[in-house]
């Protein structure tokens, strides 16, 4: 189910860059699609709700902090870390969510991270850099290393609250009420000047052929979202925030093969070998933990 969740999330750059390409800004990109699946998440969320409100009011801290800096804050910051660096600069950045969480772990429990999960960070953080084929002079801002950065610790709480073992609170409940509470940041922040919201609401190019825009817009919300978000919360209870963080390094790969498919970008052989890396730097940190004998949500943080 993890790697489902990586699957689809990985669609989410093939299909937000039609629209963008087609004008649409990336602040309004991220809206509708945080709006979008809330919106459709509500009704199953409240046949789910029936006769237990309490447990919303009960649950409003994981609730916040999942909309908060799991979603609004995770892609706003990312998307400004976009504006001022490279694409891939931006979402390695991102993605030393993992590391950020192995680091975490050890300072809190003062516990010194096990040989295969060090040896597996670094294989995943190899192919990280193998898969974006970042080559020749990258431009470094401060400010926009500073968001990408940002855009990591959004990463980091997602997967702390995502993981965190909770039975009073459905997956499909926290991830609804998690992209409520992100698209209406995400409104508020344009409300205010902050992001720009821009559509285009003409046809769009996917996979060489024009298509609606409501298209690509309507599998990044259903495929990309919604599906990605409810089977990446189970997933994340399931497996424990270290490793569920480790699986999501998947979703570059996916994301490769999917541009590939969809807009025809050929992933090169040093990409595929970075495949490799990061497939074996999970297989490491999942081995470390089965070592362990412990519960994956003995590694969380008090709430």
């Amino acid at each position: 189910m993890a790697l489902f969740s990586s699957a689809v999330f990985g669609t989410s750059g093939a299909f937000a860059k039609p629209l963008l390409e087609a004008g649409w800004s990336p602040g309004a990109a991220v809206t509708a699609r945080m709006a979008g699946a809330a919106v459709i998440l509500l009704i199953p969320a409240l046949v789910v709700l029936h006769g237990k409100w309490r447990t919303v009011a009960a649950n409003w801290k994981p609730i916040l902090l999942f909309g908060v800096f799991g979603v609004a804050v995770c892609q706003f910051a990312y998307f400004q870390a976009v504006q001022r660096l490279s694409v891939g600069v931006a979402l390695l950045l991102e993605y030393l969510a993992p590391v950020l969480i192995v680091l975490l772990l050890w300072a809190r429990t003062g516990r010194r991270p096990r040989r295969y999960t060090i040896v597996g960070a670094l294989a995943a953080l190899a192919g990280l850099v193998l898969v974006l084929n970042l080559t020749g002079d990258q431009a470094v801002d401060p400010i926009g290393v500073l968001w990408g950065l940002g855009a990591a610790v959004g990463l980091v709480v997602y997967f702390f609250v995502t993981a965190k073992a909770n039975d009073t609170l459905p997956p499909l409940v926290l991830a609804t009420g998690g992209l409520w509470v992100g698209a209406v940041l995400m409104l508020l922040l344009a409300a205010t000047g902050v992001l720009s919201m821009e559509a285009n609401f003409g046809t769009v190019q996917l996979a060489g052929t024009d298509v609606p825009w409501w298209g690509p817009l309507g599998a990044l919300v259903l495929l990309a979202t919604v599906f990605a978000y409810v089977t990446g919360i189970v997933a994340a209870r399931a497996l424990g925030s270290k490793v569920a963080a480790f699986i999501s390094l998947t979703e570059v790969l996916f994301a490769v093969l999917w541009a590939w498919l969809l807009l025809g970008e050929l992933p090169l052989p040093i990409q595929m070998l970075g495949g490799a890396f990061i497939v074996g730097g999970v297989l490491l940190v999942r081995a470390d933990e089965l070592r362990t004998g412990k519960s994956p949500a003995a590694d969380l943080p008090a709430a």
